[in-house]
């Protein structure tokens, strides 16, 4: 109970910052971005239509800046978040896999920097999800399509494709996270803006479900081959780890990824990340199973 308390009261102080008093960059405006590399691990942005991905969330810092990547300014108290490759803004469900809570947050920033985390949250919606002490807990993020092409839509963005991207998207044996009403974004922005995203795509409701929770070991992942032998041939390369290659959805057909784990610490898991890139190894992936 102390230690919710003490997180609590962290989470509170990182809410009364400021919002910006001067002007945004500009207009709130539909954003990918180009490939970016942090810390030896490459981020490869992109529009997605289906995405569904288990990993390790953090909460983002008191030290964020004044106006999120696609020109919103930044709120600790917004349902809001960061990803390294979702385009922005996005609508997504995330689930706290160890208590099976679940919400729609809107995605508009780019992070965390840290390699191994598939999102950062708000202050807000680590307290909604009860992230541990630390910050960092196994989560699932889910693309709501129809919220996320509805806003981007409003912001200039051209027609979805109607398949999957091959790459970054992994398939996982999990329950169904819960989430908000479909179709709805919140504007995050407290400035005036040409743009509006109005009518029942302006707010989301905040609202919390629970649903089985689901942790599991950690793995380190490396994403999917075409061919498993290719596959097993990167096993092979990393004598000495453990590892085991598993089947997972790139879209339109199977790839093959190699899993390296289990891992039961968050620690574990980073050292064996940086173990890969220390080997060469291209964009690992930590994920839950």
């Amino acid at each position: 109970m102390m230690n919710r308390a003490i997180l609590g009261l962290f989470m509170g102080l990182a809410g009364c910052m400021n919002r910006p008093s001067e002007p945004p960059p500009g207009p709130v405006t539909y954003t990918i971005g180009n490939p970016y590399q942090t810390d030896g691990e490459w981020q490869y942005p992109q529009d997605f239509t289906s995405y569904d991905v288990t990993g390790l969330s953090t909460v983002i810092g008191d030290n964020a800046p004044a106006y999120t990547t696609d020109n919103e300014a930044y709120d600790p108290n917004a349902l809001a978040a960061a990803s390294p490759v979702l385009q922005l803004p996005a609508i997504v469900t995330v689930t706290n896999l160890v208590n099976g809570r679940s919400v729609q947050v809107r995605v508009n920033d780019r992070g965390p920097d840290i390699p191994g985390r598939v999102i950062a949250v708000t202050p807000r919606v680590a307290r909604l999800l009860d992230y541990p002490v630390g910050g960092v807990v196994e989560v699932r993020v889910t693309l709501d399509g129809q919220a996320t092409a509805a806003v981007d839509g409003a912001l200039g963005a051209g027609p979805k494709l109607t398949a999957a991207p091959e790459a970054g998207v992994t398939a996982q044996s999990l329950a169904p996270p819960g989430g908000g009403a479909a179709g709805t974004v919140q504007n995050l922005s407290p400035v005036p803006t040409a743009q509006t995203l109005g009518g029942s795509a302006s707010q989301l409701s905040g609202t919390v479900t629970t649903v089985a929770p689901a942790p599991g070991p950690l793995f380190v992942q490396v994403p999917g081959y075409g061919r498993i032998e290719d596959a097993y041939r990167e096993a092979e390369r990393l004598y000495g780890m453990p590892t085991r290659v598993v089947p997972v959805n790139g879209g339109a057909r199977t790839l093959f990824a190699v899993d390296v784990g289990p891992y039961r610490s968050v620690a574990a898991a980073d050292a064996a990340l940086q173990a890969l890139l220390q080997r060469g190894v291209s964009d690992p992936q930590i994920v839950v199973r």
